[in-house]
């Protein structure tokens, strides 16, 4: 008897029995559903928090520090870090946000911008993505871009000479671009920000699509603009952009011990460097943690379906003893008899995961929904081992009922009633 022959007549056997055979199915089809829907939720939520965190900017290091006596530190972290040279850092910025401010263009306003929060959620639960809302407004160096992974889409970044001759200037992200000025080219223009004229002398290209809450939803100052956007405010964080991955853990050891020398071993004041890298790693290894526990649970009902399929092929070598008989008796082999019933326990968890792996696709799609309003599709990959898997078990809990079939005697099968 030849594989397709075998086919057959495993599609037969399963045909003719449709509700038994799906009752022994829906422990694989639960099993394979359950860890498909885990893995790939948890492998979509990973993906999500990447892409967050490249927006944001890989290789950051965040750098805290101030002088008990009021001195600014920057000048110091500037000059130290511009020493380290290219290999190890590409540039340094303040990263201060800007709280309370008035920004206003023509008729339009980010006070007004505010009401918009109130009608930000949709009646099904969806953010609102096409409000307008006040934008979030930083002081930086002219190495904010390069810290905060920015393009220029049009006009001019801040320069070295902005800051020390304290031009009112300033650059939009592609939102508040949008948000102030529509579709008209926002390079030259002159907005009022609480009272004070700044001229927008550039635009970064957009790289945060699609969200009201976007990071492109930024104006950006030189930091000496807080004389009169924020009088006598303290600049105590900052945002070095480390070379690589690599050069991330030396350039904090060397901006640990230089903080230590500046602040007298946190005598005269105190300073920290830490890298958002940390904490990248340590979600992604939080989610993969709870993807094996959760994983491991629903593989349980994969055991038990794969019990109930050794189960039933048990019964069937029961009910068919006579028609294993008459092959033996007219000269099949203990390996055919092998082959059609191992083909049969694979046929039945092969369809039991394709139905599976359905189920687990919608699971994931609303999952994505429910959990970060993200469209979440299972990988190709995970289709793919889901569907191995189930075949795999299938295989494996057969190989028994198989084995016991082909040990039957032929006179004492025919005699069987």
């Amino acid at each position: 008897m030849n594989i397709r022959q075998a086919v057959k007549m495993a599609f037969k056997s399963i045909l003719g029995n449709k509700g038994r055979s799906f009752l022994t199915m829906l422990g694989i089809i639960i099993g394979i559903a359950s860890v498909m829907t885990i893995v790939s939720t948890v492998n979509g939520m990973n993906q999500e928090s990447m892409k967050q965190f490249e927006a944001m900017g890989t290789n950051k290091i965040n750098v805290s520090a101030r002088r008990y006596n009021g001195q600014d530190v920057f000048d110091d972290l500037y000059d130290y870090c511009s020493s380290l040279g290219s290999e190890l850092v590409l540039g340094i910025t303040p990263n201060a946000n800007l709280w309370d401010l008035t920004v206003v263009y023509g008729s339009k306003s980010s006070k007004a911008m505010e009401k918009n929060q109130e009608n930000m959620w949709n009646d099904d639960g969806t953010m609102n993505n096409d409000l307008a809302l006040p934008p979030d407004c930083y002081l930086g160096s002219d190495q904010y871009a390069v810290c905060n992974i920015f393009r220029l889409a049009k006009g001019r970044d801040i320069s070295n000479i902005d800051i020390k001759n304290y031009n009112q200037v300033c650059v939009l992200g592609a939102r508040a671009a949008k948000n102030f000025f529509n579709y008209a080219d926002p390079v030259g223009q002159t907005i009022q920000v609480n009272g004070y004229p700044f001229t927008v002398v550039g635009v970064y290209e957009e790289k945060d699509p699609g969200s009201a809450w976007s990071l492109d939803n930024i104006i950006v100052f030189p930091y000496t603009a807080r004389r009169i956007l924020s009088p006598g405010m303290d600049i105590n964080e900052f945002v070095v952009k480390a070379a690589s991955s690599e050069a991330t853990t030396e350039v904090i050891s060397r901006l640990s011990g230089f903080l230590a020398g500046l602040t007298n071993n946190g005598e005269n004041g105190w300073g920290s460097a830490y890298s958002e890298n940390q904490w990248q790693e340590s979600q992604n290894e939080y989610l993969t943690m709870i993807s094996m526990v959760l994983g491991g649970i629903a593989a349980i009902s994969l055991l038990v379906g794969g019990i109930g399929i050794m189960n039933i092929m048990l019964v069937t070598v029961t009910e068919r003893t006579r028609e294993i008989g008459v092959r033996r008796a007219i000269g099949a082999e203990r390996s055919a008899i092998v082959t059609q019933f191992l083909i049969e326990a694979a046929m039945l968890c092969g369809i039991g995961g394709i139905i599976g792996i359905g189920i687990g696709t919608l699971g994931t799609r609303a999952a994505g929904k429910l959990l970060m309003q993200i469209d979440i599709w299972p990988s190709a990959g995970i289709t793919l081992c889901a569907f191995l898997l189930s075949v795999v078990l299938g295989i494996l809990f057969g190989i028994y009922p198989a084995a016991k079939a082909s040990k039957l005697q032929p006179v004492e099968a025919l005699r069987a009633e």
